[in-house]
C-alpha cells in the first residue's frame, strides 16, 4: 500500500519511542493532525505555541490559566464536540476550541515552556490536568481552566458516568505521556468509526500500532480495517503481528491471515 503519510508516521514513531518523560506532546499531537492535513507545517505550528507562551507575563499556574482561558479565549467546543478538528492542535490554535484532551495538551505544553509543571490525568469520560507542585489541584481545561479538588473531580466524574458510580482514586493519578497520545488517537478512532470514514481509520489505527503498548487487539483492529479496504497483503502482515502478540490459545488472527492468504492464490 502506498502511504502518503509515511514521513509523518515515521516521525510520530520516533517520538513515541522516546523515554516517556521526553515525549513532546505538542509535536506528537501535530504529527497526528498532519495525517489528516498533509500540508500542515508542524514546525510553524510549534512556533505558534512558543509565541503563545511568550505572551504570558506571569509564569505561574494562575498566569497560565489567565493567558489561555481569559486573554486568549480558549474554550471547550460544546456545540460540536465530535468534530475531529477539536483533536487537531493546529485547529485548536486556529479556532480557540477543543475537547478536554486537546485543550489539556495545549495547557501542558504551554506550561512546560513557562516552567509550570503539569501532568495529564486520564479520568474516564473527561480528561483533566494535575498540578505537580500541589497534587491536590486539578484543572478542567474544557471548562475554561476551572480548578478542582478531589471532591470536585468526583462530582464531575459522576456527572459523566452516573451519580451512583464512586470515583476510584486511581483515576486521578497522572498517566504516562504515551497514554495521553493513545487516548487522543482513541477519540479520533471513535469519531471516524461512527462516520464510517475508512481512509481516516486506516491512518489512525496504524498510528495506534506504533504506540509502545500496542497489543494484539490494536493490531487486529488495524488488520480488519486494512482487509476491508482491500489491502490484503498488508492485512495479512498485521494479522500475523497480532497473532505473535496474542495469548497462545488465541488462534483467530492466524486463521484470519490464512483465509486472506487463500484469496491471493
Amino acid at each position: 500500500m502506498h502511504d502518503r503519510h509515511a514521513e509523518q508516521t515515521e516521525r510520530f514513531t520516533e517520538l513515541v519511542d522516546l523515554d516517556d518523560a521526553s515525549i513532546p506532546l505538542d509535536e506528537v499531537a501535530l504529527r497526528v493532525a498532519a495525517h489528516a492535513l498533509p500540508q500542515l507545517d508542524v514546525l510553524h505550528e510549534l512556533g505558534r505555541i512558543d509565541r503563545l507562551a511568550s505572551k504570558c507575563s506571569d509564569p505561574t499556574l494562575h498566569g497560565l490559566l489567565r493567558l489561555l482561558f481569559r486573554d486568549q479565549g480558549f474554550a471547550g467546543n460544546r456545540a460540536d464536540y465530535y468534530d475531529p478538528r477539536n483533536s487537531f492542535l493546529n485547529e485548536v490554535l486556529n479556532r480557540r476550541l477543543g475537547i478536554p484532551i486537546s485543550l489539556s495538551v495545549l495547557m501542558m505544553e504551554v506550561g512546560r515552556r513557562l516552567g509550570v509543571p503539569l501532568a495529564g490525568v486520564g479520568m474516564p469520560g473527561h480528561f483533566l490536568v494535575r498540578y505537580k507542585v500541589d497534587p491536590s489541584v486539578f484543572i478542567d481545561a474544557f471548562a475554561g481552566g476551572v480548578l478542582l479538588d478531589e471532591h470536585g473531580c468526583e462530582r464531575l466524574f459522576q456527572s459523566v458516568q452516573g451519580a451512583d458510580r464512586p470515583l476510584d482514586k486511581e483515576f486521578l493519578l497522572p498517566i504516562p505521556r504515551a497514554a495521553v497520545v493513545s487516548r487522543l488517537l482513541g477519540n479520533l478512532r471513535a469519531i471516524y468509526a461512527q462516520r464510517r470514514d475508512t481512509s481516516s481509520l486506516l491512518w489512525v489505527t496504524r498510528l495506534r500500532t506504533r504506540l509502545p503498548d500496542a497489543d494484539h487487539l490494536v493490531w487486529r483492529e488495524h488488520a480488519v480495517i486494512l482487509a476491508n479496504a482491500g489491502y490484503v497483503v498488508d492485512a495479512i502482515a498485521a494479522f500475523e503481528q497480532a497473532s505473535r502478540l496474542a495469548p497462545p490459545d488465541d488462534t483467530s488472527d492466524q486463521l484470519a491471515a490464512t483465509r486472506l492468504r487463500a484469496r491471493l492464490n
